[in-house]
């Protein structure tokens, strides 16, 4: 409508109605808020721009971006083998560079929609700078989360990659176990230290479980059991046919990996120790594990090595600690240094083994930090290839995640062959494989009754609680791990002794980690 002319009569202002209302002019700092808010809320710098259909777009896609995250995030905690999927992995880092660029392609267009150009030349070439600073902070996280899953994904191929020589038949997805109820695993801990020659296989359990319910029987044999036999046809059972001796005479089952390793070749240590144990327990161990404590080593190494409360001077190296003194007070100690501070038996014992051990742990556990872990990421990731060691194969991974939940919650028993039950130098092979079966036969019927009934009991007993056959008498005391007493009959108590050497804790009252340990 014109403005009324000069012979024509002016209305009065509250007929001519509101003035029309412009917003307020952007500054420097409201674009840069306006930029930073777009980075939570898609959209709304186009909004305020006043674009509003590619704001709304903006929105709508980014809320189907959070609402398949929460369904990606529910698909996965109801099925955890997908997490380990080597093509999860990958979709994952997909995932973050196209985020990565996506929030850059954000943050760049938020900023021009809102018009910096009307600013002052000051304010653009700050917005701009800051800007700029902006974008690469929002990238920085896809960056990381992509470079870490990817780290995460090449070290888990590394670990499960095929053994050299052999064939992996591979894993069918409707049945990953081919048919079986039970698999056995090998669970090793291995001791290559500096002062001896390959590696000592210093322990061995076996895990029986059960695949339908996770009930599972712990079969744990000691280093210096001799003498072992093993099954017809192995290479090892013509040249040892009154059982293993090895080089050394003594024939120590700690010894069979390395003999192996030196005179059938390199990479026959794990199968012929497998068929060794699994003869001695009438098992077809199926595959092993082994945790290496050079790479326990390298492990600390990547983290910058670890800060330690010395009690007293530890000797180190040798059988009599002949390389070298661990100097009371607090230390820094690299790798092989915390190994031989745990492990040194030199005027020492295994009481006090122990209570070290449990020392260098905590003060794993209480320096390995977030920031720590991140900032090393990469290294520790490269320690943990050299950490662990297994045949089993990679597409078996995503089905042995559930496999370990449904042990957690199930009933586990535990058999150890150790004095009096058994004698190392002089075993009664009948024996230990009688009892094996009769372990794996009473976790079987309790599996059946756990399916039948359609729960699984969660008890956790010992050779002797619960294992038909074993008598109690029979049993060392306290092999395995204890089951949980009844009400009506109350737990057995301990009498406290006192370790034998000085390195030994106050007889005072039971102090925190932290404190006896004095980080």
């Amino acid at each position: 409508m014109s403005p009324a002319g000069p012979d024509e009569p002016q209305r009065p202002a509250k007929e001519r109605g509101p003035a029309p209302r412009f917003a307020k002019p952007l500054t420097t700092g409201s674009i840069l808020a306006w930029t930073l808010l777009s980075i939570v809320v898609p959209g709304a710098a186009h909004l305020r721009a006043g674009q509003r259909r590619v704001g709304f777009v903006l929105l709508g896609v980014f809320g189907a971006l959070l609402v398949a995250g929460v369904v990606f995030t529910v698909v996965v905690r109801y099925n955890l083998g997908l997490a380990v999927k080597d093509g999860t992995w990958a979709t994952i880092a997909v995932a973050a560079a196209a985020g990565a660029l996506a929030w850059f392609a954000l943050v760049i267009t938020s900023y021009i929609a809102l018009g910096p150009d009307r600013l002052p030349q000051s304010g653009q070439v700050v917005s701009g700078i800051m800007v700029g600073v902006l974008c690469v902070g929002v990238m920085a996280p896809f960056a990381l989360t992509a470079t870490s899953v990817m780290t995460v994904r090449d070290t888990t191929n590394a670990i499960f990659q095929p053994v050299p020589g052999t064939t992996v038949a591979p894993v069918k997805q409707e049945d990953p176990w081919n048919g079986r109820r039970r698999v056995n695993f090998l669970l090793i801990g291995g001791d290559a230290a500096g002062n001896r020659t390959g590696v000592r296989t210093d322990s061995m359990t076996v895990a029986s479980v059960d695949v339908r319910t996770g009930n599972s029987v712990m079969f744990s044999l000691p280093r210096n059991l001799q003498f072992v036999h093993f099954p017809k046809g192995d290479p090892l059972a013509a040249r040892f046919p009154n059982g293993f001796t090895g080089d050394s005479g003594q024939g120590l089952l700690n010894e069979v990996w390395q003999y192996a390793e030196d005179h059938l070749g390199k990479g026959k240590g794990p199968q012929e120790l497998k068929n060794a144990i699994g003869h001695t327990l009438g098992l077809k161990i199926d595959y092993y594990a082994i945790v290496d404590m050079y790479g326990f080593a390298a492990l600390i190494d990547a983290i910058g090595g670890l800060k330690i409360r010395v009690e007293r001077d530890i000797k180190w190296g040798g059988h009599y600690g002949t390389a070298g003194v661990i100097k009371a007070g607090y230390q820094r100690l690299d790798g092989e240094h915390v190994l031989w501070y745990g492990r040194s038996r030199v005027d020492s014992d295994d009481f006090s083994r122990m209570s070290r051990q449990r020392c260098v742990m905590g003060a794993l556990l209480d320096q390995a930090t977030p920031s720590v872990v991140l900032a090393n990421f990469g290294k520790i990731a490269q320690a943990t290839r050299h950490l662990f060691r297994t045949d089993i194969p990679r597409d078996l991974l995503e089905h042995l995640v559930p496999l370990a939940l449904k042990v957690k919650d199930a009933r586990t028993t535990s058999l150890q062959f150790v004095p009096p039950l058994v004698w190392p130098g002089a075993a009664d092979w009948v024996k230990i494989r009688r009892l094996s079966q009769q372990a794996v036969k009473e976790s079987e019927r309790a599996a059946t009754r756990a399916v039948a009934l359609g729960a699984t009991p969660g008890a956790t007993s010992s050779a002797g609680v619960g294992t038909p056959g074993v008598p109690a008498s029979a049993l060392p005391s306290g092999a395995g791990s204890s089951a949980t007493p009844s009400a009506s009959r109350p737990a057995p108590t301990a009498t406290p002794v006192e370790t034998p050497t000085p390195n030994r804790q106050s007889r005072s009252a039971a102090k925190t980690l932290k404190e006896a340990c004095g980080f």
